[in-house]
């Protein structure tokens, strides 16, 4: 899931990023990855909710896509079934999710 929360003081968005709880079942830890983290160089690690979600909130900036996908516990690859949109990924034969701003 994500939710977005455009800011009228500068050209960036928040953007919140959830894992819901079905698909990290048994996650011990989820990581974001994308555009905006360089992929693997920097993820970002989400926080587990006590409601068994992972969340995390990124400030990117507007008018752009941003391809990314969920790592969970380092092996796992999961996308956003919330995302704005999909596009083939240039290293598998899987696709990455895509927020638009």
């Amino acid at each position: 899931m994500i939710k977005k929360q455009f800011l009228k003081s500068k050209p960036v968005c928040k953007v919140t990023f959830t894992l819901t709880a079905e698909a990290a079942t048994d996650a011990k830890n989820v990581e974001l990855v994308g555009d905006f983290s360089k992929w693997s160089e920097s993820p970002i690690k989400m926080k587990k909710t006590k409601s068994g979600e992972f969340k995390t909130t990124v400030d990117l900036a507007k008018g752009q896509n941003y391809e990314f996908r969920y790592l969970i516990d380092g092996k796992k690859w999961a996308n956003d079934w919330e995302a704005d949109a999909y596009v083939p990924n240039k290293m598998t034969f899987e696709e990455n999710s895509v927020v638009s701003l």
